[in-house]
């Protein structure tokens, strides 16, 4: 049987990838400004077993936690700066300077060939922001390597926009946003070490699927996670499967809801996150125990009976917890000493 003939750059395109020869066209001057791939020794560091599975109430613009070349992808989405109860109202530069701190960190604990993930929507009609250009930039800036982007459909959502604007008129159409991107970026190298003892977890259909450049799903609705604007695990669910092996690290520089760590436990990953507001601190680990205690198991029937239980749980972890506060003002007023948070 004769071998098929590999195909390569040409004038005129190919028809075919077969075994592709792609070496003129990455020879091009088109290339010569953009970040070069690095080819040195893999370093991969341990992340303390203390601050592996934990959310951080703190700002990820210093992830002192988190030691260089310990993280294997980061899927995340950043706050918008439009005024919902989580931003600050910054400028356009200085929302652009705050992200630039936090992803020049995210180049710092991902390990050589890990992956950065973000999902992003632009902003505005009068004019329009794009803000997935200005991070595409600003990543390149740092040495990330493009791998390309995802277009998230999100037209199967329950609620379509009709702000069209002029209404069946030429005079000032809006464009209606059903879509948002997902960047993806590697640090160093376009190949990922594997390790012996991690298997990759995605299905065959999975892959072909994962593998196209728009995914449709719908959105999440705020009502049902408590957040004003949470992703759908769907979202850093596929990232994890394309991107990571089984016992990997995922990291959410803006953990939100919890929807990252949950994506990450069903697949049998790590967790690390990191958000400012306590109340959504709370809110994601509220989520992540009740996941935790529910997933695996047999049937529908089990599944109540845990769903029970954990609600259970953890309404005796708060009572607990508030018992527990309220002894320690009792000590704290005879001793007349003054508590953190106080």
């Amino acid at each position: 049987m004769r071998m098929k003939r590999g195909t390569k750059t040409s004038s005129f395109g190919s028809p075919g990838r077969i075994n592709h020869d792609s070496t003129r066209f990455y020879a091009s001057r088109l290339y010569e400004s953009l970040p070069k791939e690095e080819k040195g020794k893999y370093v991969e560091n341990p992340i303390p077993p203390g601050f592996l599975d934990k959310i951080f109430c703190k700002s990820s613009e210093k992830m002192e936690e988190l030691p260089d070349n310990s993280v294997h992808l980061m899927a995340t989405s950043p706050p918008y700066n439009v005024g919902k109860d989580y931003d600050e109202d910054l400028t356009l530069e200085g929302y652009k300077e705050f992200l630039r701190r936090v992803w020049q960190e995210v180049y710092r604990v991902l390990v050589p060939g890990g992956r950065a993930c973000i999902n992003i929507a632009n902003l505005g009609r009068k004019p329009y922001i794009p803000l997935h250009a200005f991070i595409v930039e600003d990543m390149l800036s740092f040495g990330f390597l493009m791998r390309g982007e995802i277009i998230w459909n999100k037209a199967s959502s329950s609620s379509p926009s009709t702000a069209w604007g002029s209404w069946l008129s030429a005079a000032n159409p809006t464009l209606r946003d059903i879509h948002e991107y997902i960047l993806v970026f590697s640090k160093g190298t376009f190949t990922r070490k594997k390790h012996l003892d991690r298997n990759s977890t995605i299905s065959r259909e999975e892959f072909l699927e994962l593998t196209k450049s728009v995914w449709t799903f719908p959105a999440e609705q705020a009502k049902n996670i408590g957040h004003p604007a949470p992703f759908p695990v769907e979202l850093p669910y596929r990232l994890i499967q394309l991107y990571t092996y089984e016992g990997d690290v995922v990291l959410d520089p803006f953990m939100g809801s919890g929807q990252a760590a949950i994506a990450a436990i069903k697949t049998k990953r790590h967790y690390v996150g990191y958000d400012i507001n306590e109340e959504y601190v709370k809110l994601a680990e509220r989520r992540i125990r009740r996941f935790s205690y529910v997933q695996n198991v047999p049937s529908l029937f089990d599944f109540i009976v845990k769903e029970g239980r954990a609600d259970i749980a953890i309404e005796k972890q708060s009572e607990a917890g508030k018992q527990g506060r309220a002894q320690y003002e009792i000590s704290r007023k005879r001793t007349g000493r003054k508590g953190k948070g106080s």
